[in-house]
């Protein structure tokens, strides 16, 4: 199951992809009008047998269906209940290759989650233009990583019960401003210029996927391979991210967590190479999809 959020006439709708992904289920249609006016809506009151309804509707095909080629897809989840939280140098590599360009002594010492958050008043989503804010800072980076959808409140999650409290996963670009954050010392401002969230094309549901899941990251700027790893390599696993974040801290259903990146940002190549207007960056995690940029 691919849940997906889509414009049709000015206004956005909450659906679900057909399993040959070429046209949409509106959760309208499986439940009636307006008892789910967003996917973050969906996510916070769906139950067991709101996933069955819809299993049963994708292997029946009862319900009419909208042609992709109609809609706009946008981000799953346009705007945030709360800021994304972001999990920092999570790769190894990454981790090495940001000790160098940045030399922050403090990423020697890392031996537990890093987190930050990245505000943002409106998430973008697949082939939507991307208004690169060179004003402020030419040295615009991308960053490919898989992004958990937190699936129903919970606090002081053990690590075996994580699962249950997923509702699924989608692929993020954390775009950066590397400039900004140099000149502040921290993370927040050159993460959360306007339009420097990305995520989508889809939320692939938990069900779709073993846990814990071991799947390719990958990105690409104008067509060339700039990273390219598996979330097996992750320093902390989903497991430990969340157990860890949710002690003392309530995660509600919606938010979204960013797991980290790996290795190949530009500002990590030798001599680096942030993106410029016209770069078309790319996105992928095989099982959930692709999620494609251009940068204006």
């Amino acid at each position: 199951m691919k849940f997906v959020t889509y414009k049709l006439r000015d206004k956005e709708y909450p659906g679900v992809l057909d399993n040959e992904e070429k046209s949409v289920y509106s959760l309208d249609s499986v439940f009636g009008v307006g008892r789910f006016n967003t996917l973050v809506d969906f996510i916070g009151n769906a139950k067991e047998e709101h996933i069955k309804k819809i299993e049963n509707t994708l292997k029946e095909k009862s319900i009419k269906t909208i042609s992709i080629d109609d809609v706009t897809l946008l981000s799953p989840i346009t705007k945030p209940i709360h800021d994304i939280i972001c999990v920092g140098v999570n790769y190894a590599d990454h981790l090495k290759e940001a000790q160098s360009a940045i030399k922050d002594g403090n990423l020697d010492k890392v031996t537990k989650p890093v987190y930050f958050s990245k505000r943002t008043t409106r998430i973008i989503g697949p082939d939507e233009e991307i208004k690169g804010e060179f004003d402020f800072d030419k040295e615009i980076d991308y960053e490919v990583e898989l992004a958990v959808i937190i699936g129903k409140t919970g606090r002081d999650i053990p690590e075996d019960k994580v699962e249950d409290y997923i509702f699924g996963y989608s692929i993020f670009n954390d775009l950066s401003s590397r400039r900004l954050q140099r000149d502040h010392i921290q993370w927040f401002k050159g993460k959360s210029l306007d339009g420097y969230s990305v995520m989508g094309p889809v939320i692939l549901h938990k069900s779709q996927l073993p846990f814990p899941m071991e799947v390719d990251v990958v990105s690409k700027v104008n067509g060339e391979l700039r990273q390219n790893s598996n979330t097996r390599m992750l320093i902390q696993d989903i497991a430990d991210i969340i157990s860890d974040f949710s002690k003392g801290i309530t995660l509600e259903p919606g938010d979204i967590i960013a797991t980290g990146t790996p290795a190949g940002v530009g500002m990590g190549l030798n001599p680096p190479r942030y993106m410029v207007k016209g770069d078309v960056v790319q996105c992928e995690i095989p099982e959930i999809g692709v999620l494609r940029n251009k940068i204006i």
